[in-house]
């Protein structure tokens, strides 16, 4: 890294300022930190995972009950950000998470309903099509309707974090690549494109970039190509929000998500994992295709036939997955002045509110008041090949 003059010290300097890095950073900036966040992109971007006008919200979750608790902090920051903001965030649909009576979507949801008395109604194919009626799932469907899911503006709330830090005090920098980092004594060294920072603490939310920053996240934090449609409905009312709660659905092809019409023309749906292309995220098809339509449109014609028209956008995203899908946070086992949030598997922005609370704790006290076992690195690294682990500095394999 040589003996390049440091352009500024900070109590924590935050790489990445995405979904939960822009929540990460206020969190610290609210708390009197003097906090950097750097960006690679414009803030908020479309090369990640935090766009695309809506993302879900759910409490009922079949990944995993134990969510369930953070995602009901995450719904009092995310309405705490609400009235800081002075506009809505936060739009409530309902939400429906339906396959066979034997699907893990369907038993998780109502799991986690059960275990943590959530409102919730069991209904079958039949029973969604009546109340919503731009539903048409398989017959042998049964759903779980848990009436607080909904959705997120994720530019906007991208915007309310980061205007929020800014009253605060932060700094923050737009398209400022950082090259490398490395420790400093207790604290770190932290060289971009534009300077080099020196902080007491690192965090690292780089999305689908975590890994060139972090190597032992190499194999562990991996990018995919995801892609989204926005399909123009044949009877526009069956997908307006009062009348469409947000899914997620197993069918026949496979494992789904949507949304009602809102803010852009068009039925919003993608499939999770889509067409399972995976690989470094600045390598990765950019470029909607007619194959990544037509296997979307497939999936509408038989299940949401009223909602499958022209199309209105298609438009690409990325996830960063773990082997076992679930997120990735902790602190470094060899550098505690650093920690890192990711890869968030494709359910993560809903989290960015108390993840950045979550954050904000790890960097100040190197603990955090909420339960983060299931997220802990250690449940992965017993999988990884020694070949695998990489014997460089975290500077050398992060150039």
């Amino acid at each position: 890294m040589g003996s390049r003059e440091a352009s500024g010290r900070y109590d924590v300097i935050v790489v990445g300022v995405g979904g939960m890095g822009s929540a990460t950073t206020y969190h610290l900036a609210q708390r009197g930190r003097r906090v950097l966040g750097l960006e690679r992109y414009d803030i908020p971007h479309g090369m990640g995972s935090s766009h695309g006008h809506t993302r879900i919200i759910r409490l009922a979750y079949y990944e995993d009950p134990s969510y369930v608790s953070l995602l009901r902090r995450a719904y009092e920051l995310w309405r705490d950000l609400e009235r800081r903001a002075d506009q809505r965030l936060l739009h409530v649909t309902g939400s429906v998470d339906a396959g066979p009576p034997d699907s893990w979507v369907f038993k998780g949801s109502l799991q986690s309903c059960r275990e943590h008395d959530l409102p919730h109604e069991v209904l079958t194919s039949a029973e969604l099509t009546d109340r919503f009626p731009g539903y048409a799932l398989p017959g042998d469907t049964l759903g779980v309707f848990q009436p607080d899911g909904g959705f997120l503006l994720p530019e906007r709330c991208i915007a309310s974090h980061v205007t929020a830090a800014h009253d605060e005090g932060a700094e923050i920098h737009a398209r400022e690549r950082v090259l490398e980092w490395e420790p400093s004594g207790d604290g770190v060294t932290v060289v971009s494109d534009r300077g080099v920072y020196r902080a007491d603490r690192l965090v690292i939310t780089a999305g689908a970039w975590e890994a060139t920053l972090l190597p032992l996240l190499r194999g562990l934090a991996v990018a995919e190509r995801q892609v989204l449609a926005w399909l123009q409905p044949s009877i526009p009312d069956h997908f307006v929000p009062d009348r469409f709660p947000v899914f997620n659905v197993i069918v026949d092809e496979g494992r789904f998500y949507g949304f009602p019409v809102f803010a852009v023309p068009g039925f919003k749906f993608g499939k999770y994992h889509h067409l399972q292309q995976s690989g470094e995220p600045d390598e990765l098809d950019r470029e909607p295709r007619r194959e990544d339509e037509a296997m979307l449109r497939e999936f509408a014609a038989r299940h949401f036939p009223t909602g499958c028209g022209p199309v209105m956008a298609l438009k690409t995203c990325l996830f960063t997955n773990s082997p076992d899908k679930h997120f990735i946070i902790d602190v470094h086992s060899d550098h505690p002045q650093v920690s890192f949030a990711s890869p968030c598997s494709g359910h993560g922005f809903k989290f960015a509110s108390v993840v950045g609370e979550v954050m904000a704790d790890l960097a100040e006290h190197g603990d955090t008041r909420h339960d983060i076992s299931l997220f802990r690195l250690h449940r992965l690294l017993a999988r990884r090949h020694p070949d695998d682990r990489g014997t460089a500095s975290p500077v050398e394999q992060a150039r």
